[in-house]
């Protein structure tokens, strides 16, 4: 029992953070593990203990270059960072997002993203006193550019959010829509800094990365994590030097330690192992959604990502199904309306997608 007196906390800590539940992260020992977009690929034995050698070195007695400027050479170099734009690292992406939302946290800013969307885009604002205005997107998931254009108007967004592609639902957006907004964001309807955000571009192929010179108001976010180094915890941000100064002046100082720096470079140095791990998972996506489209009753929708949403006829009940059989997955069809009775589920190896295909069959016929 808390020795704290309840009514001390109601004092002190905000109402609206003590009526937050903390992000859940499910228990997934025993599991075939398929509810966090991870690459399920591991580096090479020879590299493992290249790398091994390599953080043995690491003067783990120092703190940090804050400039960490070899790595952000190198993500320049390797991810083709246009001449003229410079990148801003985080831990991980969430920590550029509150960042980006730190930074424009005045009286009555606003941020702004389709929904359903990337949930830490409106956890961000909420930590920072900023408004938070969710855009629905069209029951196929595709980006609805009026009503964008139209919340846009009215809410003055200090921030847009663009997910390509979008999380939890796939969706790689019309590249007409979003140039239409990141245009109307530079004035034509207001003044808003555009961020999209393309942690699955590994997956998806396509980018905004080269046209950052042509637009003044566009930022793009990437990680690490999606191209199989979710454990070092390593995001970035690209865009025009004046931007990013801004933003870095309320960076942490040492954000990022030296042991994701050195396994950063080193697997920036070996990119190539990474990029055929994820034609691998680029092969499996299409098919495991074959397989799970053959299904009757259940919908596949299309996805750009390392992951797959889908539509079955009760998502409660199967999700269940499949944790008593050791797969977790997630279910998403509280996060939002327009995910009702839906499922997501990661693209792994095709030993562990066998095993979600033939717990998902057998699940829907219990």
């Amino acid at each position: 029992m808390s020795a704290v007196e309840p009514s001390l906390i109601q004092r002190i800590i905000r109402d609206d953070v003590r009526a937050m539940g903390a992000y859940h992260v499910a228990d997934s020992h025993g599991m075939v593990k398929l509810d966090a977009m991870e690459n399920p690929y591991r580096l090479p034995p020879a590299l493992r203990r290249e790398l091994a050698d390599l953080l043995a070195e690491v003067a783990l007695n120092r703190y940090p270059v804050p400039s960490s400027e070899a790595l952000r050479g190198e993500l320049k170099r390797v991810m083709q960072v246009p001449a003229g734009m410079d990148v801003l690292l985080g831990n991980g992406s969430d920590e550029i997002i509150s960042m980006l939302t730190m930074a424009v946290a005045r009286a009555g800013a606003k941020v702004l993203a389709p929904v359903p969307g990337f949930v830490m885009y409106a956890m961000s604002a909420q930590f920072a006193g900023v408004g938070f205005v969710g855009v629905p997107l069209r029951a196929d998931f595709t980006l609805d550019r009026a009503a964008m254009l139209a919340a846009m108007a009215e809410h003055q967004p200090s921030i847009i959010y663009l997910a390509y592609p979008n999380n939890p639902t796939g969706t790689l957006f019309d590249a007409a829509d979003m140039e239409a907004i990141i245009h109307a964001a530079q004035g034509e309807v207001c003044h808003s800094l555009v961020v999209v955000d393309e942690a699955y571009q590994p997956f998806a192929q396509q980018s905004w990365m080269p046209r950052l010179p042509e637009f003044g108001n566009l930022l793009v976010m990437r990680t690490v994590s999606k191209l199989g180094l979710a454990g070092i915890r390593l995001g970035y941000v690209a865009g025009d030097p004046a931007w990013l100064a801004e933003i870095d002046k309320v960076r942490p100082p040492y954000n990022v330690n030296v042991l994701t720096e050195a396994t950063a470079l080193f697997a920036l140095r070996h990119v190539s192992v990474l990029d055929e791990q994820a034609a691998q998972l680029r092969e499996q996506r299409s098919r495991v959604a074959s397989a799970l489209a053959a299904h009757a009753g259940v919908t596949v929708f299309p996805s750009a990502a390392n992951f797959l949403l889908l539509r079955v006829p009760d998502a409660a009940a199967i999700f269940e199904r499949l944790l008593a059989r050791k797969v977790l997955i997630k279910n998403v069809s509280k996060m939002h309306p327009l995910l009702a009775n839906c499922l997501r589920v990661t693209v792994s190896t095709p030993e562990e997608n066998a095993q979600f295909l033939e717990a998902f069959a057998a699940s829907l016929q219990d």
